[in-house]
């Protein structure tokens, strides 16, 4: 069975499901797989920034990162 295949049986299924609670889920479930992708996108990008960071000396001291903290918790 293909994805075409697939697809075409999905679509009988939900036409014909009346249960809103298997149509949310089912939903719940393809918005998942969708943020997953832009999820692992943007984990992707800022690891190649890091990288670059590193590459070219852009990198904080520890205490710059402590001083950070500190601030961010209002120390």
């Amino acid at each position: 069975m293909d994805a075409i295949d697939i697809r075409t049986e999905l679509q009988k299924l939900i036409e014909q499901e009346k249960d809103i609670n298997i149509l949310e889920a089912i939903r719940t479930l393809l918005n998942k797989t969708r943020l997953d992708n832009v999820l692992k996108a943007k984990l992707i990008q800022r690891s190649e920034k890091s990288e670059k960071d590193i590459v070219n000396g852009r990198l904080l001291s520890r205490e710059d990162v402590i001083r950070r903290m500190d601030s961010s918790l209002g120390k």
